[in-house]
């Protein structure tokens, strides 16, 4: 593989969604009417959250944030299946498929420490209400967004910089629906084992503590739980805690599948749903998760709709 001339055309070549599929047509259309749900709900939830002065508390800042993270991570990758759907192109630039890279790793840290950060909220919440808001004040809170986000950018750098300068000698076609950093290793005449060995211990070092955390947090608040004496605090804390773990294994179990398990036991088939799943559905399903059982959201958006 070293001796063969490097591929001159800069551009890559994405297969698309699972091309063998009979009814490709149908499930383009249908991670579409996704996108125009998950849009307005990404949207709509910091909106309120802005607009309503009760969600000015740390829980909801952290959660316009995933919000908004949510919303960028499904905007990197749907729109540009559709053009090249519809439009019959298949080609991604050096530039748009780095960039793709990029913003999907940004994003996925981003979320996994927004993810760990509201579960220390919820601890604090159930376990110390007293001191809450000497606990989670505005400066911390505030610090845990900046956190989040610079937390998301800096392991990015290294791996879209690495990936993007890897010489490729055969064919650019990468067999994905948009650019991954595993995608682009398969196709490079340079033996990448070492990076992919980093990158399985970055990801097990970055997964295990922050899931260690949202772990602990909520057993701790399980512990607090048993012995409130109140139902309907039993039972909020239980919903927020069941809410949350639900989206904690949405969004880590496809990572952990994706960069923590051998990538020869995957089936091409297999990636392309689990990518789907976790770029597409997922962003659709966590503020419909977080906010239909959240009165304090449905009546920011009851008094919104009475304004208006």
């Amino acid at each position: 593989m070293e001796g063969r001339n490097e591929t001159l055309t800069p551009d890559f070549i994405l297969m698309g969604l699972l091309p063998s599929m009979k009814c490709v047509t149908f499930l383009i259309c249908a991670i579409i009417l996704i996108y125009f749900a998950a849009v307005p709900g990404n949207f709509i939830l910091p909106l309120l959250i802005w607009m309503d002065l009760r969600l000015h508390i740390p829980v909801y800042f952290l959660l316009s944030q995933l919000s908004l993270v949510d919303l960028a991570l499904i905007s990197s990758t749907v729109p540009k299946i559709a053009i090249n759907f519809f439009s019959g192109a298949k080609n991604i630039t050096h530039f748009a498929c780095g960039t793709q890279i990029f913003f999907f790793f940004t994003l996925g840290g981003a979320e996994c420490i927004l993810l760990t950060f509201m579960a220390c909220d919820h601890y604090v919440t159930v376990c110390n209400p007293l001191r809450y808001t000497v606990i989670m004040n505005q400066g911390v809170y505030l610090q845990m967004g900046i956190v989040s986000w610079i937390g998301g950018i800096l392991a990015p750098i290294a791996h879209t910089s690495y990936t993007m300068s890897l010489p490729i000698c055969g064919s650019r076609e990468i067999h994905r629906f948009y650019c991954e950093m595993p995608a682009i290793m398969k196709i490079s005449c340079k033996d990448t084992s070492s990076h992919e060995l980093v990158v399985f211990v970055m990801g097990i070092v970055f997964i295990i503590i922050l899931f260690g955390l949202i772990m602990a947090s909520c057993t701790l608040i399980f512990l607090t739980v048993l012995h409130m004496n109140s139902p309907q605090g039993r039972n909020n804390a239980l919903a927020t805690c069941s809410s949350h773990l639900t989206v904690v294994s949405f969004y880590l179990g496809p990572c952990v599948y994706m960069y923590m398990t051998p990538g020869s036991s995957h089936t091409p088939e297999q990636e392309q749903a689990v990518s789907a799943f976790c770029t597409v559905l997922t962003p659709m399903l966590n503020p419909l998760i977080y906010s239909l059982r959240n009165k304090d959201v449905a009546g920011a958006l009851q008094k919104a709709l009475g304004k208006h």
